[in-house]
């Protein structure tokens, strides 16, 4: 009577129990599952059988425990824009717009983070990505980019689907690289040819260099180790000090040229990716905010890529099975979130700055 070892093609370890040793080898071959079965003359039943098939061990995630960063959230409800701005009450609002040479109009007293935010102590505590940029830097994403829906022009989302902001200007309607489909494994409703921006939120009160640093929402990652009653003793200037966000605008295209590994850890820097930055202070972002209702999330340093760069579907598949495998549930970002419109030049902090 012969004992099965099964085990993963990606794993060359035989196991054994006990001090037990696998004796007699006597043939490997490969079932339309994709194992490798050893036959084994030793009969002893201490000889585990194991079956990981039905692991993926690219999305595999830590033991389960407590999160002490659930529900950390803290409400901050939107305001009315022109009366808060009225009471000196407003601070500058995100995304804006980032040209080099713009200076938004809303005059305030704060100065955002000027270096990498690992040197103030913040870690990142999420990734998520909007349909579009939110941002404008013209030239790069604005008006005139393209994509697999056209031009970004009107901005407005059809039913059933999200706001798409700025789209960047590589896409070729005749270049299979914009255009030939990805079996997308891991991310959610993503496109070939698709502009998206991607946030990396940063916090100093995050649960940084534990298996509970990435959050969803990620506002959980940012107020984890942050109270009430501590927030509202911090000044304006503390707060856009201690969070901040990393901005990074990239076109998806089907070529593993552009393959970059390990989006989770933050904005690419590499060559040309990374180095034009513009930094200001804003607010959060997202849909639910216009020129009429503001973000209370304010101020808080904000550094964002200028420039649009081609990176590969695989490269977002990749940071999706990461998300996957962190002790939180991410997958309420494994799809693009919709784009905010364009902040109005009278919300747009006047600290906008390039070093």
């Amino acid at each position: 009577m012969s004992s099965k070892l099964i085990a993963p093609l990606s794993v060359a370890t035989v196991v054994s129990v006990v001090g037990m040793t696998i004796a007699a080898i006597v043939g490997v071959t490969r079932n339309n599952g994709g194992t490798v079965v050893m036959e084994s003359n030793n009969p002893s039943p201490q000889n585990i059988i194991i079956n990981a098939a039905a692991t993926d061990m690219a999305t595999r995630g830590p033991p389960k425990a407590t999160n002490p960063c659930d529900g950390a959230k803290i409400q901050l409800d939107n305001v009315q824009c022109a009366a808060a701005a009225i009471n000196g009450q407003l601070n500058g609002q995100s995304g804006a717009n980032v040209t080099k040479g713009y200076v938004g109009d809303l005059d305030v007293d704060v100065e955002p983070i000027d270096v990498p935010y690992y040197q103030r102590g913040l870690c990142p505590v999420n990734v998520h990505w909007h349909e579009g940029a939110e941002h404008l830097s013209v030239g790069e994403y604005d008006e005139m980019g393209t994509g697999p829906t056209g031009k970004a022009e009107a901005h407005r989302a059809l039913a059933g689907e999200v706001r798409e902001g700025f789209q960047c200007r590589y896409y070729d309607e005749n270049d299979e690289m914009f255009t030939k489909p990805y079996e997308w494994k891991h991310c959610v409703g993503m496109k070939v040819g698709q502009t998206y921006e991607v946030h990396w939120p940063h916090s100093a009160a995050g649960a940084c260099g534990t298996p509970n640093q990435y959050q969803t929402p990620f506002y959980d990652g940012v107020f984890c180790n942050l109270d009430m009653e501590t927030l509202v003793t911090l000044t304006p200037q503390q707060i856009a000090s201690a969070v901040g966000v990393q901005a990074q605008v990239f076109t998806i295209v089907n070529d593993e040229t552009y393959y970059y590994p390990n989006l989770m850890r933050g904005m690419i820097v590499d060559g040309e990716k990374g180095t034009d930055i513009a930094y200001y202070t804003g607010s959060t972002t997202g849909t639910s905010r216009d020129n009429d209702k503001c973000s209370q999330y304010a101020p808080i340093t904000w550094q964002v890529d200028r420039k649009c760069h081609k990176i590969s579907a695989s490269s977002f598949d990749q940071v999706c099975a990461d998300m996957k495998s962190q002790r939180d549930d991410m997958s309420d970002d494994l799809y693009a979130h919709g784009s905010r419109v364009l902040v109005a030049d009278e919300y747009a902090a006047d600290n906008g700055f390039r070093l």
